[in-house]
């Protein structure tokens, strides 16, 4: 009997035994702890995909005109004077876009246009271009007349000159080596038939104001003009 007891209560310590290892495993955290970093990975590609992508929306790029020479007031752009270019989309700016060129070039810069310079809508009318005030005038000027290297887009200074400084110009009417336009913009200066700057008679249509209109185109018929480079003037 005292075997008996003996055995009957080891297989009872046995089995409190085995109940007490079932109880404590629950209660271990050992395998919740990967799970939980696992999920704050997944969390932080989640928010940097996010921020991603605001990100790429805000930065998306659009094909728009970008001037590739310079280009004149009153004058057209084209195609040898556009070029596309990719740019961060804003409706707040009113780019021209690479697939609106085409009628660009029906319209006018209102003023000149500098190499590099991004085109927006502002920047174009259907009129001349020119500003309030403004006209153009047309000389034909001969060797001894302008600078060598004239170009559009430079600024000049127009005198009335005589072949004799020390004779009235043109029926006494005014004093030889006079400044008539102390700055003019050059509009355009035509090059051709075999004739290049510095030699022949060459033709600059100039931007000048309504007032100097007069005096510049007398002293032009009179072949009593004289253009000096001078620094470009802002505006």
């Amino acid at each position: 009997m005292k075997v008996q007891e003996r055995s009957g209560g080891a297989s009872h310590r046995g089995s409190g035994s085995a109940q007490g290892v079932g109880e404590r495993l629950p209660s271990s955290g050992r395998e919740r702890k990967p799970a939980l970093a696992a999920l704050a990975v997944l969390l932080i590609l989640v928010g940097a995909l996010g921020a991603t992508v605001l990100v790429l929306r805000a930065g998306e790029r659009i094909e728009v005109v970008r001037i590739s020479a310079d280009v004149p007031a009153g004058k057209s752009v084209s195609d040898d004077t556009m070029t596309p270019v990719l740019v961060a989309d804003d409706p707040a700016v009113h780019y021209v876009r690479w697939e609106q060129r085409e009628a660009l070039k029906a319209l006018q810069a209102k003023n000149s246009l500098v190499k590099g310079t991004v085109a927006i809508g502002e920047m174009f009318s259907e009129g001349k271009g020119l500003p309030d005030g403004k006209a153009y005038v047309g000389l034909s000027l001969k060797d001894g007349q302008y600078p060598s290297g004239l170009k559009a887009g430079d600024h000049v200074a127009a005198y009335r000159v005589s072949a004799d400084a020390t004779k009235p110009a043109g029926n006494g009417a005014a004093e030889a080596n006079t400044l008539l336009v102390r700055d003019a913009k050059v509009n355009d200066v035509f090059v051709g038939d075999g004739k290049t700057i510095g030699s022949g008679n060459l033709p600059v249509t100039v931007m000048v104001s309504a007032n100097e209109i007069a005096p510049l185109t007398q002293a032009a018929a009179a072949g009593q003009v004289s253009l000096v480079l001078i620094p470009s003037a802002s505006g």
